[in-house]
């Protein structure tokens, strides 16, 4: 939705199953239509499209694509971004580390991306008045790299990608910039990561002489084509996890010239003191499905933090010994915006809520995309509404933070309440409910 300013707020579609543009056409007239109806009944909806490869190739033929357009023309809907992550299945089967393959090391990486940019360009609207965004791996999942060959390869085909967009750009006026989202455990983890990767591979010398190659654009135009078609994705969750200080964070990433193409609006677990409670409270959270990083941290070494890839294997760590300093998990599992507390566990939502305050008074991001794909794989007592509701819930939890609608975070969960609905052996007796 259109919240002023050329702001858009959506949802991504990634919560909703489905891989096929059958699947996809189906989502947006159920979930999608509903969540809508309830939070935008009047005015245009925005969407956060989720595709995988497969269903953005049968998006490419004419007749498939004529008819999305028309879906969403008849819906009230727009697509305004696109997460391009997942190239291929999402729910039901273990996805795990695969979510990153093919990486930015790959050929078909660039292709799919490369196919998502058309489509999006044929979905925004004629005019050009809306950038579009592609969000995507940030690199490649660190544990697979093999040195500096690898990272080339990777800055070659993000330069290429760019090169697609300039082009694209020239084709049809459509302008649409790639994010590539910073995440645990990848090559790109933290702003400052991001920032050192920019400034040296892709805002650099030669990355303008490289695309100037590739455009036949001029340096100076060649540059201004890598800040326009290049930027992250800052997914909160991700952030937070990390530990990152929020405005510290943005503000290093403006004052590199690094776009925040797309601010992600997720919260994740945290655990304050990873006692043998909060590790009981964790173990509900673990699934075959997602890779679940956990980040930890020692009161006694703040500044060193411990990366594990998934939260099964942070768990089979011994607990520590007692007497020693407390340390402080977060959890990268993407749990409801509007809850503040999950007990004994609390929620990374106050890093949202700051980043969000920080947005209402001066944009860090004209994209915002609610995205709480874990919804079949929360614990059921987490799960107490259908999931459309659900979605309805946290886009007027964020739209009460921006003071778009200040009845909206009224309807959020409270910490009693929200204890309550983690509360062991709660169950939901509601007909309907999942």
């Amino acid at each position: 939705m259109k919240l002023g300013g050329g702001v858009h707020l959506g949802y991504c579609t990634n919560v909703h199953p489905g891989e096929s543009w059958p699947e996809v056409r189906a989502a947006l007239l159920t979930h999608v239509r509903a969540v809508r109806e309830r939070v935008c009944p009047e005015g245009d909806f925005g969407v956060g499209l989720r595709l995988s490869a497969r269903a953005a190739d049968e998006l490419a033929q004419p007749a498939a694509l004529e008819e999305l357009q028309d879906l969403l023309r008849r819906q009230r809907m727009y697509v305004f971004t696109i997460n391009g992550f997942p190239h291929g299945s999402f729910h039901a089967t273990a996805v795990k580390e695969a979510v990153y393959r093919p990486d930015w090391r790959d050929p078909e990486r660039l292709r799919y991306t490369e196919r998502l940019a058309d489509l999006l360009a044929a979905l925004l609207p004629a005019d050009g008045a809306v950038e579009g965004s592609i969000s995507t791996v940030p690199g490649a999942f660190k544990p697979a790299l093999r040195g500096a060959a690898d990272k080339a390869r990777i800055v070659e085909l993000l330069l290429r990608q760019v090169a697609g967009l300039v082009a694209l750009r020239e084709r049809c006026g459509q302008r649409i910039a790639l994010a590539l989202e910073p995440e645990p455990c990848c090559m790109l983890e933290t702003a400052d990561e991001a920032v050192d990767f920019f400034g040296r591979e892709l805002h650099g010398p030669q990355a303008v002489r490289r695309v100037a190659a590739l455009t036949g654009l001029a340096p100076a135009l060649a540059e201004q084509a890598l800040h326009d078609h290049l930027g992250v994705c800052w997914d909160l969750c991700h952030a937070a996890v990390e530990f990152e200080e929020p405005l510290a964070s943005i503000g290093r990433l403006e004052r590199a010239g690094i776009r925040i193409v797309k601010l992600q609006l997720s919260a994740g677990l945290r655990a304050p003191a990873a006692d043998a409670a909060a590790r009981a409270a964790l173990a509900r959270f673990v699934d075959p499905v997602y890779l679940h990083q956990v980040v930890q941290r020692s009161a006694a070494a703040p500044d060193a933090l411990r990366r594990v890839a998934d939260l099964p294997d942070a768990l089979a760590g011994a607990p520590p010994a007692a007497g020693t300093p407390a340390e402080e998990w977060r959890v990268h599992f993407h749990v409801p915006l509007f809850l503040e507390r999950a007990e004994p566990l609390a929620t990374t939502q106050p890093f949202v809520r700051e980043v969000l305050a920080r947005q209402r008074v001066q944009p860090v991001s004209h994209h915002l995309e609610v995205e709480t794909y874990t919804w079949d794989v929360l614990p059921a007592a987490l799960r107490r509404e259908p999931v459309d509701a659900s979605i309805a819930r946290e886009i007027d939890w964020v739209r009460g933070e921006l003071g778009a609608d200040p009845g909206g975070a009224k309807r959020g969960c409270s910490p009693a309440q929200a204890g309550a609905a983690f509360a062991p052996g709660t169950a939901d007796t509601r007909a309907g409910a999942p």
